[in-house]
């Protein structure tokens, strides 16, 4: 089934022809009831590092997303040897995404471009709904496929882009993991396509609705994963809205 703009709010009938687990999925998140959100704005706080034997740096992301024209805007601050202040930044719109980040306000530390990234910016996109704004997947040309029990898949079409994900859920419907093989790590010898994922370590509720405790993004390397980032949802700050801009 391929979602459609939806404006009035979420029913049973709107999801009767998904995936079984998707539906369960909806269901625990608390999407029922409610018009889809069109857009969400968040800051979290969490931990970031380069490579697998550095140690973990505290960092501070914001980012806001919005499912009109299909845009991401994330933005993280952190202080490497923590000393060094460094802005990174993911963007995608207009069907391009770009990564990159600086030192001081002035050095280029990395700047990227191109099919790797208009992919890896979309699919990371699609992974911010699913955990933080699944009704928002209603208003996204999302088509859902049934994998398993516990398993379905997401496909999204943006421009020229096409991305694939498979979300894991338990019994209840509650994500347990989030993964994909569209998007490209960054190692010695250039860009690989690698399986990443951002399995969950919980489920919370706030403000009438269902969030993660605690996000991670992994790298799924032939030497072994490599976590590389974490966020506590549980205590941040996450506006939405379902009206257009």
């Amino acid at each position: 089934m391929t979602s459609t703009i939806h404006a009035g709010p979420v029913t049973a009938d709107d999801i009767a022809d998904l995936p079984e687990p998707a539906q369960r999925y909806l269901r625990f998140t608390r999407v029922l009831g409610r018009p889809a959100d069109v857009s969400f704005h968040a800051t979290t706080h969490g931990f970031f590092r380069t490579r697998p034997n550095r140690d973990w740096i505290a960092c501070t992301s914001e980012q806001r997303n919005n499912a009109t024209g299909l845009a991401r805007d994330f933005r993280m601050r952190l202080k490497l040897a923590h000393v060094v202040p460094v802005r990174a930044e993911d963007l995608y719109k207009n069907g391009h995404g770009r990564m990159r980040a600086t030192a001081l306000g002035l050095f280029p530390v990395a700047d990227g471009e191109g099919r790797e990234f208009d992919l890896g910016e979309l699919v990371t996109f699609l992974d911010d709904a699913v955990l933080l704004a699944p009704s928002m997947l209603l208003r996204l040309p999302v088509e859902w496929t049934a994998i398993d029990e516990h398993t379905f898949g997401l496909t999204v079409t943006d421009h020229d882009n096409t991305v694939t994900a498979h979300v894991t859920v338990d019994d209840r419907g509650a994500p347990r993991e989030f993964s994909t093989e569209d998007r490209w790590a960054d190692l010695p010898e250039g860009l690989v396509r690698t399986r990443w994922s951002t399995p969950v370590d919980g489920w919370c509720l706030v403000a009438g609705r269902m969030r993660p405790r605690r996000g991670t993004a992994v790298w799924h390397l032939p030497d072994g994963p490599f976590a590389y980032a974490q966020f506590d949802y549980t205590n941040a700050d996450i506006t939405y809205s379902t009206v257009p801009e």
